[in-house]
C-alpha cells in the first residue's frame, strides 16, 4: 500500500476540511498516480470532495464507524466500519495500486503499512490546521527520488518519493 499527499514546509496538510493551495501539476500527479486504482480515506476525507462524493474511475474504500450502508451503496464506494474490516477488505485489493488519501487520521493510522510515500513539497507555509509527520526525521522512511523544484500556481513544488524500509504487515 502507498500514500500521497501534499505538505507545505511545516509538513501540513489541511485547514478547515480542505486543501492548503490549489496546484494544477500536483493534481495531475495524483491523478497519475491514483486513477484506476483503489483510494483509502477516512469519512472527512469524502465529505471535502464536490457533493460528498467519491473520486471517479477508482475504488474508493472509506473508514466511517457511523457510515451508513445506504449512503456507500448510493454514492458508489465501499464502506468499512473499523480499521479491521478496512484491513480485511485490503487484504483482497493489489497493495501496489492501493493509495491512502487522507485525511490526517488515516495517515496517521496506515502510513506504517505503506511502502511508498509520494509527496508533493510545497515550499510555503499554508496556515495548516492538521501535518503529516514528518518523514525526513523518521528512521524507517527514506528519500528515494526528490523532484526538480517547478513552480505551480505561484508556489515552489518538488514531487518527492519516500520507502518505508520497515513495512508493517496487517
Amino acid at each position: 500500500m502507498n500514500t500521497i499527499f501534499a505538505a507545505d514546509s511545516k509538513w501540513g496538510l489541511g485547514k478547515k476540511n480542505g486543501l492548503l493551495f490549489d496546484l494544477k501539476a500536483d493534481m495531475r500527479h495524483f491523478v497519475e498516480h491514483t486513477k484506476g486504482k483503489t483510494v483509502v480515506m477516512g469519512s472527512n476525507t469524502l465529505r471535502s470532495f464536490p457533493n460528498g462524493m467519491p473520486l471517479k474511475n477508482r475504488l474508493n474504500i472509506v473508514l466511517n464507524p457511523d457510515g451508513e450502508d445506504e449512503d456507500a451503496n448510493e454514492k458508489g464506494y465501499v464502506l468499512a466500519k473499523s480499521l479491521d474490516e478496512l484491513f480485511e477488505l485490503l487484504r483482497t485489493q493489489d497493495l501496489d495500486n492501493t493509495y491512502v488519501i487522507g485525511g490526517a487520521m488515516m495517515y496517521r493510522t496506515l502510513l506504517p503499512y505503506c511502502k511508498y510515500a509520494y509527496v508533493t513539497k510545497v515550499d510555503a507555509d499554508g496556515g495548516a490546521e492538521v501535518f503529516h509527520e514528518n518523514l525526513d526525521l523518521l528512521p524507517d522512511w527514506q528519500l528515494i527520488e526528490e523532484g526538480e523544484p517547478q513552480e505551480d500556481n505561484g508556489y515552489t513544488i518538488r514531487f518527492c518519493t519516500y520507502l518505508n524500509t520497515n513495512v508493517k504487515a496487517f
